[in-house]
């Protein structure tokens, strides 16, 4: 990517994307914390982030914090009411993490796509309203 031809904020948008997706796939937490630690640093930057950069950032953080409160809550859930003993909880679990985190990687994809693309993207359901685009 050009410099002169990237949008700006496109750099930062990419970074939380791409980060996003770590988090999701190669190293839980320590990525989150990351991210965290970019979003805090940025929330109130001086100047203003570019529209893309907010956009980006602000949908990864807080999908990564919907995610991660998704995890806790159906584990603890099924944890609670089945107990680990039971078959049928590991079963749900499978599916659970199937479904739910193979969608969240797939959106992920699609926000990092969008992010490499000089364009706005708002996840479905949990994402943030996208402020300035």
């Amino acid at each position: 990517m050009n410099r002169a031809d990237a949008t700006p904020g496109q750099r930062l948008a990419i970074t939380a994307e791409s980060l996003y997706l770590i988090n999701l796939m190669l190293a839980p937490g320590l990525t989150f914390l990351i991210l965290a630690w970019l979003w805090l640093k940025h929330r109130r930057a001086t100047p203003p982030l570019p529209p893309l950069a907010r956009c980006h950032l602000d949908q990864t953080f807080f999908v990564s914090l919907w995610g991660g409160v998704l995890i806790i809550a159906a584990n603890a859930v099924l944890f609670f009411v089945f107990g680990w003993d039971w078959e049928w909880t590991w079963v749900f679990v499978i599916i659970y993490f199937t479904a739910i985190h193979s969608t969240l990687i797939l959106l992920g994809m699609l926000g990092l796509a969008k992010a490499m693309a000089g364009k706005p993207y708002r996840y479905p359901w949990i994402g943030p309203r996208c402020e300035g685009l």
